[in-house]
């Protein structure tokens, strides 16, 4: 079965608190829709700073959440000097340390990590795609640097759009782009 891909480039998601610290009173503005029902690109940007160095021009991805996280690729740490855990979404029990600095002011947080490899589920793909039971999958991935890509893991939410979210340094490695399709093999 192909799935679509989406390649996920630096971004930060931002509780409330944090974004007006960052941003003031700033309206907190939709530049596009992204594929998962509910979220979208702002405006809005950021610059990340580790103990290396600094990134610009960061996406704020919304809506707001709960919790601040920056998601970065492991090329991404080397030039800010962190180390961030391999998780999943929200896991930041062992984020790196990162400085988020915005236009009205900066945080430092432990919010830093790798997005694990994750391909969006809800109930009903799951049961069209004969997924029951499954947390993680592989994928083939065709073309002249083909390859097999393991341990993606199956991210169940209410209502999703059926994509595999892979970060830049995984889609270079193996010359995927956004919105080609991947073949899951389990």
């Amino acid at each position: 079965m192909k799935v679509k891909v989406g390649v996920s480039n630096r971004h930060v998601h931002l509780c409330e608190d944090d974004y007006k610290i960052l941003f003031g009173d700033c309206e907190f503005t939709k530049k596009v829709d992204l594929n998962q029902p509910g979220e979208f690109a702002s405006v809005l940007t950021v610059s990340i700073k580790g103990e290396k160095g600094q990134i610009d021009k960061v996406r704020v991805l919304g809506p707001l959440r709960n919790y601040t996280q920056v998601e970065v690729s492991k090329t991404d740490s080397y030039k800010l000097g962190v180390n961030p855990p391999i998780v999943a979404s929200g896991d930041l029990e062992n984020a790196s340390l990162i400085t988020i600095i915005g236009p009205n002011g900066e945080i430092e947080r432990n919010a830093c990590i790798i997005a694990n490899r994750h391909i969006h589920v809800d109930k009903d793909i799951i049961k069209e795609y004969n997924l029951e039971g499954l947390s993680t999958v592989s994928v083939r991935v065709g073309g002249i640097k083909g390859g097999i890509l393991e341990n993606i893991s199956l991210k169940e939410t209410p209502k999703a759009y059926f994509e595999i979210h892979l970060d830049t340094d995984d889609a270079n490695a193996f010359l995927i782009k956004q919105n080609d399709e991947i073949e899951i093999i389990r």
